[in-house]
């Protein structure tokens, strides 16, 4: 049950580096962004394949994600808050499935082995589809210094796991830069 696609809304933090797995993957990579591809520290990268919504605040390309995404997962370092909450709230307004990870309660791989028990409808949180387009969402980068290099490591084990045509660009254990 692979992952088709990664989208996020391109903030620092967990959103890039939900995208920069995807990149260093070679998988497709999208989502929604804020007119102006507006992030706190500036400028969204054109790196990052996204569309801008008509709006420049975070909430309507916050919804537009969890909408046009199959399921999310969400990542914090500690308890939801703020933009992660909202990202919670509106895929259970939507009826997604989602999954909130305390990426600072639990070692990488125990993280990323729930991640995949997750997918494989070993956890008791509604389960994703197969063949997903999944959203990653969660903290930013000054609320949670150090989450965007940890989500990016997690999600490329769970690609690499998920996706075996990923291991060529990655393989498990390597440590590779974007």
């Amino acid at each position: 049950m692979p992952i088709t696609k990664i989208v996020s809304g391109g903030q620092t933090g967990a959103d890039s580096g939900g995208i920069d797995a995807a990149i260093h993957c070679n998988l497709p990579h999208g989502g929604w962004c804020p007119q102006g591809r507006r992030a706190e520290n500036g400028v969204i990268s054109d790196k990052y394949q996204l569309q801008e919504t008509p709006s420049s605040g975070y909430l309507p390309r916050t919804e537009a994600n969890v909408v046009d995404s199959d399921t999310t997962l969400i990542f914090t370092i500690g308890k939801l808050s703020g933009g992660s909450l909202k990202t919670m709230e509106f895929a259970q307004k939507h009826k997604k499935p989602v999954l909130h990870i305390n990426i600072g309660e639990y070692s990488r791989k125990d993280t990323v082995n729930f991640i995949l028990r997750w997918f494989e409808g070993d956890v008791t949180k509604p389960t994703p589809p197969s063949d997903c387009v999944l959203n990653v969402a969660g903290q930013r980068e000054s609320k949670a210094p150090g989450i965007q290099d940890m989500v990016k490591t997690i999600m490329i084990d769970v690609l690499i796991k998920m996706n075996p045509e990923c291991k060529e660009f990655c393989p498990l254990g390597e440590k590779k830069e974007a």
